[in-house]
Parts: structure tokens; sequence; C-alpha cells
């Protein structure tokens, strides 16, 4: 199974991933999980990016925070609306929102 998994909180959800055991996995960071993408603790970036898994950030949440495709760390995708509209129809067989 492909799984699109949508983080919107900047809690940790590490665990809950952690039993997700999909073929293929995506993170979509929206809302105040794009802080996941930019916040780095003791130097260190979030342990969410630390997982075998594709990472999308929307864009248009990280604007509304004050950031920008230069605060995402690297192996993350900044992507718009539309690119998860394909992400979902294209590249996923199902979604999920942690």
């Amino acid at each position: 199974m492909k799984l699109a998994v949508f983080v919107s909180d900047y809690r940790l959800t590490v665990d809950t991933l952690d039993r997700l055991n999909p073929e293929k996995l995506g993170i979509i960071l929206v809302q105040n999980g794009v802080y996941h993408a930019t916040t780095k603790e003791n130097g260190k970036p979030s342990s969410l990016l630390n997982k075998s898994a594709s990472y999308y950030a929307l864009l248009d949440d990280l604007e509304t925070r004050g950031l920008g495709n230069a605060d995402v760390a690297d192996n993350v995708k900044v992507i718009s609306y539309s690119d998860i509209v394909d992400l979902i129809f294209n590249e996923y067989d199902k979604t999920a929102w942690l």
C-alpha cells in the first residue's frame, strides 16, 4: 500500500508513524505541521524527518507562518494545493490525517 499521511500539528507523531508499514510513505506537512520542516531543536531537525519517507510541505502554510523555501530542510519538497491533489490521485493509494 502506498500511503500519504497529513501531519498538521507540531506534536511528535513519530510513534504513530512507526506503527504504519506501507510499501511507500509520503508525509505531507500542513498547518502547524510545517514546523517539522523548518524548526531545529538543539541543532537537529525534527525527528519526524528521520523516517524513510518522501516529505512535502505546503507553501501556503509556510508563508502564513512567515517561512519560505529557504527555511525548509533539504529532504522536504515545497508544494502547492494542486500538487497535493496530484499526489493523492497519482502517487498514493490511501491517505490518513494525524
